[in-house]
């Protein structure tokens, strides 16, 4: 049975107000429209539902009984279809799902989740790492949250620039470049290890270098920053990666920090997000937060036109 739910909001108006002409006025219809959806009501529930009494009418047994349900469907079909529902954080139970550069996780990945369960602590946190290749993980649903050192190419994945960090060199304390200042030269001959999930063994450092005549020496790639970090301190390689990422990961490895001398932009960091999300109150306070986390330790944008 087929049954226009529009018939709820004009039951509950004549409940609520025991006339014709009341849940018209109420709902800004005619009275002889309201008198039609009356019909459709008593012939949809097999009953009379409000029966006429003198001057007034009374609502019949059935009605009084089914006053409060039809009034609670009603709030809860307004509170769904709304634009915007308020967010009870309190209240809130929800895992989210975040993708972050392992460098970004460890280095705000505790304020986040500290953040997070403060506010709303029936809120689950799902830290994942990164893919080894580019699945839309966002489009799918997998992924909430994720970050990336550029903008989308897909249309219906949203960005916002967080901020921006400098690259830097970590070497175990007496390491060779720590004995003068770092030149181009120097920096190509010593041996390197790179960070790449795909265990890439060149990137846009070794562009800039041979745009200068050098070649770095490359002998190892890592997956993650955590690794080639304890490679610099237990093999003696140079690892080029962000500062504010990796600071703390390389104060506790006792590592020292070194200027790139190469003359290369900040390495930029974005935070991705599937557009069905856009209208989204908790999805909103989530990304929010991050970027409210991660602009505490990042450089921040410029402001447009500056």
């Amino acid at each position: 049975m087929q049954l226009d739910l529009n018939l709820l909001t004009a039951l509950d108006a004549l409940l609520e107000e025991g006339s014709v002409a009341g849940a018209a006025a109420r709902l800004h219809v005619t009275a002889p429209a309201m008198s039609r959806s009356l019909g459709r009501i008593r012939a949809a529930t097999g009953d009379q539902i409000l029966v006429r009494t003198g001057r007034h009418m009374t609502p019949t047994p059935r009605a009084l009984a089914m006053r409060t349900e039809v009034h609670t469907l009603v709030q809860q079909a307004h509170h769904l279809l709304s634009a915007r529902t308020e967010l009870d954080l309190a209240a809130l139970e929800r895992v989210f799902t975040v993708r972050w550069h392992d460098a970004v996780a460890t280095a705000c990945g505790t304020a986040l989740i500290s953040a997070v369960h403060r506010q709303a602590p029936g809120v689950q946190l799902r830290l994942t790492a990164e893919p080894g290749d580019d699945t839309p993980q966002l489009r799918r649903g997998e992924v909430d949250l994720a970050s990336s050192a550029g903008p989308p190419s897909l249309p219906d994945i949203r960005h916002r620039l967080v901020g921006s960090d400098r690259l830097v060199l970590a070497v175990r304390p007496g390491h060779p470049l720590t004995e003068r200042p770092v030149t181009a030269e120097r920096y190509a001959a010593a041996e390197h290890v790179t960070v790449s999930r795909r265990g890439g063994l060149r990137d846009r450092i070794d562009d800039a270098l041979a745009a200068q005549g050098h070649e770095r020496r490359v002998i190892a790639s890592a997956p993650t920053t955590a690794t080639a970090l304890q490679l610099a301190r237990d093999a003696g390689l140079v690892v080029t990666l962000p500062d504010a990422a990796t600071r703390s990961s390389r104060d506790r490895l006792g590592l020292t920090t070194l200027p790139l001398p190469l003359d290369l932009p900040d390495v930029p960091l974005h935070l991705l997000w599937h557009q069905r999300h856009d209208n989204d109150p908790a999805h909103t306070w989530l990304r929010d937060t991050a970027t409210r986390i991660l602009r505490s330790l990042f450089t921040p944008p410029a402001p447009p036109g500056a």
